[in-house]
């Protein structure tokens, strides 16, 4: 176990307080969990806002939603934090919040996957959209399943936002990335252009990444003028840059 229980206990706490300090979730909403062992899990209980969180208020369960310490009831919605632990045996923090502006993106249907923001690139690669499915039961997570194998973050339709971390706070970042990331993108969009990274910027984001050891996270998704210049490139100056991306990565590693 990385952490002490107790610090744990403090962090969720701690998290709690910022999100709800920062309007990402309202009365009663949302969730924050950990891994605190193989088969034990350390979550908020239902029925509490998590701006007044306090440590004897959290729960233990085991994936299977068991719940084996704790005065107070377990959410109904912590099953979607134990899908994904079960999915991920690196993920060892779930944060569930509704930040109003990603969330706003997830009602609107429209996934945050543009290659804009260095800073999401690098972290997070894209937040993607899942399908709606009906809180509290199995068929929220699956339309989740298959974007969770691969990203950290995601946006529920019709509902709010998960996120996957090492731990807690991480998890927390992640929520704050996606929110800001949002933001800018809404005012961008009423703006009325958004401006996206080329192949050859977010290639070069991308080994930045693997050079703070992030590796086998998704990419952003191309802009469709910038896809189309891709597509025009010749064979010869397609050679070149394969080449010199070969040639950059020998050296990195010698």
């Amino acid at each position: 176990m990385m952490n002490s229980i107790q610090m744990v206990r403090r962090e969720i706490c701690e998290v709690g307080r910022r999100i709800y300090k920062r309007g990402y979730v309202a009365a009663n909403d949302g969730n924050i969990s950990v891994r605190v062992a193989a088969d034990r899990i350390l979550c908020t209980p239902t029925g509490v806002s998590k701006g007044y969180i306090l440590e004897d208020m959290l729960c233990i369960c085991d994936l299977e939603g068991r719940q084996v310490a704790g005065h107070l009831k377990i959410s109904s919605e912590i099953r979607m934090h134990l899908e994904i632990y079960k999915l991920r045996a690196d993920i060892h923090a779930v944060v569930h919040a509704h930040p109003p502006t990603a969330t706003g993106f997830a009602v609107a249907g429209i996934e945050l996957t543009q290659c804009i923001l260095p800073e999401v690139i690098v972290s997070l690669g894209g937040i993607p959209l899942a399908a709606y499915g009906t809180p509290g039961g199995p068929e929220i997570f699956e339309p989740m399943r298959p974007l969770l194998r691969e990203y950290d973050a995601v946006l529920m339709a019709n509902h709010g936002v998960v996120t996957l971390g090492r731990d807690a706070m991480d998890a927390h970042f992640k929520m704050e990335t996606v929110e800001h990331f949002a933001r800018i993108a809404l005012v961008a969009h009423q703006l009325g252009s958004v401006k996206t990274l080329d192949l050859k910027q977010v290639g070069e984001l991308i080994d930045l990444r693997e050079r703070f050891g992030i590796v086998d996270r998704p990419s952003c998704q191309i802009g469709e003028e910038e896809a189309q210049a891709s597509r025009k490139e010749s064979p010869d100056d397609l050679v070149e840059r394969i080449t010199q991306q070969v040639l950059a990565k020998l050296e990195r590693s010698s």
